[in-house]
């Protein structure tokens, strides 16, 4: 059996500034899985940059109150709310709230650096 705690794993500034904790990879961890799954955070007043995947990705909003852009769409979302984001969309989250926005992002396949691209000038 595989439990991993939040608190055990190591906390990183993601590429797209969020803060990550990393759960769950296949390529660290042994087992059979094909999907990478990561704790994120955005504090009050933030937002990630801009990026795409080449994979698939879901967003799963466990606390606070967001903004989700997804190439030209935009939708307000909050706890309870999970967000397809399909490969190659340029995506972005902004807190909107007083709270951390605290979500899971499950890609799929696993995530990898050279699948994403940080869009730096937007």
């Amino acid at each position: 059996m595989l439990i991993r705690r939040l608190e055990d794993c190591d906390r990183f500034i993601g590429g797209d500034d969020s803060i990550l904790r990393e759960l769950l990879h296949p390529d660290k961890t042994e087992i059979a899985i094909r999907y990478s799954l990561a704790h994120a955070v955005v504090k009050p007043s933030d937002r990630t940059k801009p990026h795409r995947l080449r994979t698939a990705e879901v967003y799963y909003v466990m606390a606070g109150h967001g903004r989700m852009h997804i190439d030209a769409e935009v939708s307000e979302v909050n706890a309870n709310c999970a967000v397809y984001i399909p490969p190659g969309s340029t995506q972005y989250i902004e807190n909107i709230g007083a709270a951390d926005l605290v979500f899971l992002c499950l890609v799929d396949p696993a995530w990898r650096a050279q699948d994403e691209e940080v869009l730096e000038g937007d």
